[in-house]
């Protein structure tokens, strides 16, 4: 079973889906633990902080063993025991209990996702095959932004946790079925194992990790603007069905433009955009200004993080840096909830709207060093030669 087999791609597919869950479910799982559980916006972001928290710590761990370790064997395990893990958070609503529970469910997600991550990185292909999974997750998007909320209206807030679980059940089967094995390594691969990552690499995951804080920090209370402006809990689960919609377009349109739009201008934009659709949101008024910016939200994010894995698989080859994917997205994402809580706690809504504009600045000033410790890199390879 390989990367280039689709029942292997169909097994990275699900994997992927159940590893990113928090990308797709963030609206809905602050929402349901204010409303339902009667936590505090603080405490709620805070909950959703542990989880993206566990991820990061766990992703650090396994992100460097992944080419020393049974990757089909560790991504089943993390799944599985992850799936255990929201089933017994569906048996409790203490804050206490729920903290440990949600660090402990986020470190072992994390654990199958980084090693579904690191075997895209070692495809043939790994900006075409992450766009593939990412169109996945689009799919994935429109089931549980449809059905999740009814589900947790109609019989509380642990039937979220009970969706949780089942999905990362069905993650773990799919893993140990048919997980692939990455594209064998090169003699170039080997030696570049023992070596330091390029500082172009690390200015790369510093641009990724503030858009996912950005993103993070004001996805978790889109459901809640929308709820606290007047609109009814219909239409703003209409929007939320509407971004799982929008969500399957960018990353097959991520892998159509791969030879025609350069990652450079794609990286720089991508931020920009980000930080435009944040303001509109938190400063607008009506319906309108809340329902568009908020649908192509999380596309913008999507979008440029595709370019973004396929140019960092370029750069490390060895798949080191991608195996950690889950903790440069989720070290920014874990900020963001609890950030977003207090934001909105102290300040109010057009909090994060700044805050994403601050945020955004420097992941532009990330990405651009990208570019330039790159052909710093290029030049030096050259008066060497």
């Amino acid at each position: 079973m390989t990367t280039e087999t689709w029942r292997g791609r169909i097994a990275l597919m699900v994997a992927h889906c159940a590893g990113m869950v928090d990308l797709v479910a963030l609206p809905v799982w602050v929402g349901a633990l204010i409303e339902r559980y009667r936590f505090s916006p603080q405490q709620a972001g805070l909950l959703a902080t542990l989880f993206l928290l566990g991820a990061v710590l766990s992703s650090l761990f396994f992100a460097p063993r992944f080419n020393r370790m049974n990757a089909r064997l560790a991504a089943a395990a993390g799944y599985a025991v992850a799936a255990l893990v929201f089933l017994a958070a569906s048996r409790t609503s203490e804050f206490a209990l729920l903290a440990m529970l949600h660090a402990l469910g986020g470190a072992t997600a994390a654990c199958g996702l980084s090693f579904t991550h690191g075997t895209i990185a070692r495809s043939a292909n790994p900006h075409r095959l992450f766009a593939i999974v990412g169109m996945a997750l689009g799919v994935f998007a429109i089931l549980f932004l449809g059905m999740t909320p009814n589900l947790v209206a109609s019989f509380g807030g642990q039937a979220l946790f009970v969706v949780f679980a089942g999905v990362m059940a069905v993650a773990a089967l799919a893993a140990a079925l048919s997980f692939p094995k990455g594209v064998v390594r090169s003699d170039e691969d080997l030696i570049a194992e023992v070596s330091h990552l390029p500082r172009a690499v690390w200015f790369g995951i510093a641009g990724i990790s503030c858009m996912a804080l950005t993103q993070a920090m004001l996805f978790s209370f889109i459901e809640r603007i929308g709820a606290d402006r007047g609109f009814d809990a219909d239409a703003v689960t209409g929007v939320l069905i509407a971004l799982g919609f929008v969500n399957l377009l960018p990353a097959p349109l991520a892998a159509i433009m791969e030879r025609r739009l350069p990652a450079r201008h794609v990286l720089l934009a991508g931020p920009v955009w980000q930080a435009l659709i944040a303001v509109t949101i938190t400063f607008g008024s009506g319906f309108v200004a809340y329902a568009v910016p908020t649908a192509i939200f999380a596309a913008v994010m999507i979008f440029t993080h595709t370019f973004a894995f396929g140019l960092l698989s370029r750069l490390d080859p060895t798949a080191r840096a991608l195996a950690g994917t889950p903790a440069m997205l989720m070290i920014g994402a874990a900020i963001g909830p609890i950030l977003g809580g207090t934001l909105v706690q102290l300040f109010g809504y057009p909090a994060l709207g700044l805050g994403a504009v601050i945020i955004s600045s420097v992941a532009v000033v990330m990405f651009s060093r990208v570019f330039a410790a790159r052909g710093a890199a290029s030049a030096a390879s050259l008066e060497i030669a």
